[in-house]
């Protein structure tokens, strides 16, 4: 019996220790400005986007141009919808993106990291599906520079024996 009590004891203690668990999550609020639309930088290799998203029927811009026309290959169109299919809004949002720097491939990644980024402000419960997928992390990935000596980063001349 007296074990009993010592276990309640324990329970009470536990049970404390998870309400306080519980008030120390981090509770997110909804970043949107005036006009209703979040906006976040996205990065990739060398290129850089600037995103806007607002509630509408899926239309995605980019440097005023449509998806389909800036980004004329397929791939590049289905990296862009690619966070909208994990957290299950697709033609939910409207996209409006400025893009400078790199080549399509790294704009395309720049563009989908800044639409993700953008998809958890304006909708903290999407974060976890976001995060788990992947696409709220930064691929750091870079070029590497050209060393002297070398033809290019680790390419070295042709050897000649005479």
């Amino acid at each position: 019996m007296a074990e009993d009590i010592k276990s309640l004891g324990d329970l009470e203690t536990v049970a404390t220790s998870a309400e306080a668990i519980v008030e120390t999550t981090i509770v997110r609020e909804p970043k949107r400005d005036d006009f209703g639309r979040s906006y976040a930088t996205g990065k990739r290799k060398d290129a850089i986007a600037r995103v806007w998203i607002k509630p509408g029927s899926g239309k995605v811009v980019v440097n005023g141009k449509e998806m389909n026309s800036y980004f004329a290959r397929p791939v590049l169109q289905m990296i862009l919808r690619q966070p909208f299919q994990v957290a299950g809004v697709e033609d939910q949002f409207d996209v409006n993106a400025t893009v400078k720097g790199g080549g399509l491939s790294g704009q395309a990644g720049a563009v989908k990291h800044g639409i993700s980024k953008a998809l958890q402000l304006y909708e903290p419960s999407l974060r976890g599906a976001l995060k788990s997928a992947g696409f709220l992390t930064r691929d750091s990935r870079v070029v590497e520079r050209k060393k002297y000596g070398k033809r290019k980063a680790r390419r070295s001349f042709q050897f000649s024996k005479r």
